[in-house]
This record gives C-alpha cells, sequence and structure tokens, in this order.
C-alpha cells in the first residue's frame, strides 16, 4: 500500500493521506484528511481486509484498479471480493462473491 499513498512531510500542506494498518485484525486503509478553507475532509481513499483466505476490497476512490493489480501480481479472482458492491451484484463481477 505504501507505493498508492502519498504521505505527506510537510506540515503545512492542508491535505495528507494516512496508511491506517491493523495487522491484527488484518484491516488496511489510506484515508486522507486536513482541511479545505473551513471544510473539514476525512475520506477513506483505499480500504482491503483481509478475511478468511480473501481479500476483501471494502472501498477503492484511486485512479487505480487494485483488483486487477492483484491478478497481475498472481492473485486468483476467486480469491478477491469487490465487497463495495451489493451481494447481489457480486456474481456478475467476475470475481467471488464472498
Amino acid at each position: 500500500m505504501f507505493e498508492y499513498a502519498s504521505p505527506s512531510i510537510d506540515p503545512n500542506e492542508r491535505i495528507q493521506e494516512q496508511l491506517v494498518f491493523d495487522t491484527v485484525r488484518d484491516h488496511y486503509q489510506i484515508l486522507a484528511l486536513g482541511w479545505e478553507g473551513e471544510k473539514r475532509v476525512y475520506f477513506t481513499l483505499l480500504h482491503i481486509d483481509l478475511v478468511g483466505e480473501k481479500i476483501w476490497i471494502q472501498e477503492n476512490n484511486t485512479d487505480f484498479d487494485i483488483a486487477e493489480k492483484l491478478v497481475a501480481m498472481g492473485v486468483p479472482k476467486s480469491d478477491i471480493v469487490l465487497a463495495f458492491h451489493a451481494p447481489s451484484m457480486r456474481p456478475f463481477t467476475g470475481y467471488a462473491v464472498a
């Protein structure tokens, strides 16, 4: 996930990206947070969970297709769940349903 986040080293930047890893429960996120003028920004860019033997992509608000990247790395589509799709739509995605 490090290659997909751009954590800021400039404390004056208004919006920063944070990597949030829970390696005990297998939850991984990239968050954008900060301020745009007087408006608070708190947004999930990417959220992936490992559930059993499968990779659950909970949210992907990035410009890259993380599922396709995983497949290119050798992960079978049957081990990837596009959890941001309704369960009734998952059979049509070409990936695992659960």
